[in-house]
């Protein structure tokens, strides 16, 4: 299967190091680079054959719809906002998706098919689509040495300035990782990322409000920029 060379264009750190966790999962993408602003992305547009844009509307000094209108046609794009608003906007310019931050896996992949499949003129089974590789567990360095952490027994995962600690069903282990970092080992429909400081196992969830999840004893905050995607999540 080609390649499909992608860019992310995002003023936000953050926004930028959740796609390219999502994207990290993904065999069939590649990551060309991932820009703070459209001046990075026009010179990389200008020095690669890139296929598709992960591209955020609202950014200073040049906005994604003013990139979207002066790039070559062929270059696809999937666009990236917390605005709603901007939806016809962004259709209007032929664009492939229109992802509401925070943006899932799931929402990601969905939208990563769809330019596939308008994209790639091969015939194939549905079960040749891009698959995202899952992980059933991964090692950690905890105490000097590696750790075996297996996905089924985490129950969730909080951050703590430059460690991370690991809620397990036997113990805890903490790691000097980041959050993201460790949310890229995950599989993602098993687990979802509902504060900036946590992330929780979809299974081990007892109860839950539009504030906070609760596992066992532990109530655990939903941040306000997490809530709408947890919440359709959880309720759906």
């Amino acid at each position: 299967m080609k390649k499909i060379k992608c860019i992310i264009v995002d003023d936000e750190p953050v926004a930028r190091e959740i796609l390219e966790s999502h994207l990290a999962k993904i065999e069939s993408m590649e990551l060309a680079g991932s820009c703070k602003n459209a001046m990075e992305a026009f010179h990389l547009i200008s020095t690669q054959d890139i296929d598709l844009l992960f591209l955020d509307i609202n950014m200073p000094e040049i906005s994604g719809l003013s990139l979207a209108k002066s790039i070559n046609k062929n270059i696809k794009i999937i666009f990236t906002t917390a605005y709603r608003e901007y939806a016809i906007d962004g259709f209007d310019l032929q664009a492939v998706d229109y992802l509401l931050k925070p943006i899932s896996f799931e929402r990601l992949l969905q939208g990563v098919n769809k330019f596939y499949n308008e994209s790639v003129h091969v015939q194939q089974a549905p079960e040749q689509k891009i698959i995202a590789e899952t992980n059933e567990s991964f090692f950690v360095r905890s105490d000097r040495k590696m750790v075996k952490i297996n996905c089924d027994e985490i129950l969730y995962i909080e951050s703590m300035a430059d460690y991370i600690r690991i809620f397990l069903k036997t113990k805890n282990v903490v790691t000097r990782e980041t959050i993201s970092s460790i949310e890229g080992k995950l599989p993602q429909q098993d687990f979802m990322r509902v504060h900036r400081s946590f992330i929780v196992a979809k299974n081990s969830i007892d109860s839950f409000t539009s504030e906070y999840v609760e596992i066992g004893k532990k109530q655990i905050p939903i941040s306000r920029s997490y809530r709408t995607e947890v919440l359709n999540r959880l309720e759906n």
